[in-house]
């Protein structure tokens, strides 16, 4: 199993309804808006990194709303 963490910029006043994109979104742990730099940070779960990278992460960054994303892959 492969954990990565998803930190989001959104367009101003699309937070929330990003986030509840996101919650519906297969592999996706969860979803919270924060506080500081970016607006939410996601935590995604897959077999294995292909899964991630190719299924999940291209249809995430195709959400209309979305500025930037930085992804951490989980190591331990």
């Amino acid at each position: 199993m492969v954990r990565i963490y998803l930190l989001i910029n959104v367009l101003p006043g699309r937070d929330v309804s990003i986030r509840d994109t996101l919650r519906g979104t297969k592999g996706v742990v969860n979803a919270d808006l924060v506080t500081g730099p970016y607006d939410i940070i996601v935590v995604i779960e897959a077999e294995d990194t292909s899964e991630i990278f190719d299924k999940i992460l291209k249809k995430i960054r195709r959400i209309k709303g979305i500025n930037r994303t930085e992804t951490f892959v989980a190591v331990e």
